[in-house]
């Protein structure tokens, strides 16, 4: 039985507001449904967790009007980019755009790299036929709140053999706690084309709590490939929840990097629906804890099609206090035959009270399969840190080496050079180096 519980909006509140930003009648319909499932459904159910004890309910107030594009780029993400005639970028503060370009040549082949907000209106049949269709607003309470409340957000859309080499950027800033900070990234890969993505979310220094609940959705059609990279780096005082899910059809791919660099509690579901027959899932995940933060981090693949393959690697550094629970789940359905889902989660610990938890879970329904996983948690070892001193190399440098070698096999594929740099000097602040 389900308790009764406080929104943080009231229905005919969502229905003001959604008309005064100017929305379509089917998502002011769709945002009150989704609300009224929130006051009906259970919070997910956490591995090892609960998640009840967390900061779940400062979600900020809803946005009355939405501010015009200025064009101006705030001093807090200027170093992550890097502009030009082709940039393709859009950058979010609070929800609001502030920034957003896209090169002539794509537009011209059919591209769409805009606001979700404004592709409601633009593009309504197309965002409407996807929205919520993967991260479905009847999972559970934080799902249905994200469909009511969600604000900002990318759509991105990839016509059919068209193939974009430049990757697309989006960021999305929050240093305002008193609004809604929810985007929503949807994105959608027609045949046989090809895009990389990537995006951060990143906070300024505020003492006022607030949750983050944000959702991802990618649809990557017949023979497309998506590579999606994305790092999160909020303050403690952010609740950072959000569901990642791709659903992929058959010979397309969907590429996963992504850096969890949370300062606050994080939970996070990276799924991959692999839909058709030769579709492929490849997700790297990489996470450092530091202080009493807790993380539950879940990546997934489900195989429904034929000779479909999924990898999987995890790793996570703890420090201090903090603890992680590293799930890792592959499901392989009934009429899958020649799937092959491989996993591997590492997690090492820096502290005597630093806590972590590896669950590698394999469920197999199909016989003329392969699967298999590997997990380990353990500190630092002392026979790597022993051969490195022997070698002249103080045992504060063989420390840093041996943690960097672990977490390289995610750091080396970011898309975009300045956030592979970017993630790099978010390892060594929060490893206090």
């Amino acid at each position: 039985m389900t308790t009764q519980i406080l929104l943080p909006v009231e229905s005919d509140q969502l229905k003001k507001a959604s008309l005064s930003n100017g929305e379509p009648a089917w998502l002011t319909e769709s945002r009150v449904n989704a609300l009224g499932l929130a006051a009906e459904l259970d919070l997910p159910k956490l591995e090892k967790m609960k998640i009840e004890r967390w900061n779940i309910q400062d979600f900020g107030a809803l946005r009355q009007n939405r501010q015009e594009i200025s064009q101006q780029l705030p001093e807090s993400v200027a170093s992550l980019v890097e502009l030009g005639d082709q940039s393709n970028l859009i950058v979010q503060r609070n929800g609001d755009v502030v920034f957003s370009r896209i090169s002539p040549e794509l537009a011209a082949k059919g591209v769409i790299f805009t606001d979700l907000e404004t592709a409601v209106r633009d593009h309504a049949d197309l965002v409407k036929s996807y929205l919520h269709t993967a991260v479905k607003s009847d999972e559970n309470r934080l799902t249905a709140l994200h469909a009511a409340l969600w604000n900002g957000g990318v759509f991105l859309y990839v016509p059919k053999n068209v193939e974009i080499e430049t990757p697309l950027q989006s960021i999305f800033l929050l240093d305002d706690t008193t609004t809604v900070f929810s985007p929503h990234v949807l994105i959608v890969a027609e045949s046989n084309s090809s895009v990389t993505y990537v995006d951060n979310y990143i906070s300024g220094e505020f003492s006022d709590k607030i949750v983050h609940n944000g959702a991802a959705e990618v649809f990557v059609k017949s023979g497309a490939k998506v590579q999606f990279a994305t790092i999160h780096e909020l303050n403690e005082n952010t609740t950072d929840l959000i569901y990642r899910r791709s659903v992929v059809e058959n010979d397309g791919s969907i590429e996963w990097i992504i850096g969890e660099m949370n300062n606050g509690d994080s939970m996070s579901e990276t799924l991959s629906v692999l839909k058709g027959n030769g579709s492929l899932s490849d997700a790297k995940v990489i996470a450092v804890g530091s202080g009493s933060q807790k993380l539950n981090l879940t990546t997934k693949a489900v195989h429904f099609g034929k000779s479909s393959d999924s990898q999987m690697i995890t790793r996570a550094v703890m420090r201090e206090k903090s603890t992680a629970i590293i799930n890792g789940i592959t499901k392989i359905e009934k009429g899958a035959t020649k799937a092959n889902g491989e996993q591997t989660e590492k997690v090492l610990m820096l502290s005597p009270k630093a806590r972590g938890d590896a669950n590698p879970i394999l469920l197999i329904d199909e016989d003329d399969v392969t699967a298999g996983h590997a997990a380990s948690v353990g500190q630092v070892n002392p026979e790597q840190i022993y051969y490195l001193m022997s070698r002249g190399i103080s045992r504060e440098v063989a420390e840093r080496l041996v943690i960097y070698g672990f977490l390289a096999p995610v750091v080396s594929d970011i898309p975009l050079e300045q956030l592979q740099h970017q993630l790099q000097e978010l390892i060594e602040r929060k490893l206090g180096q």
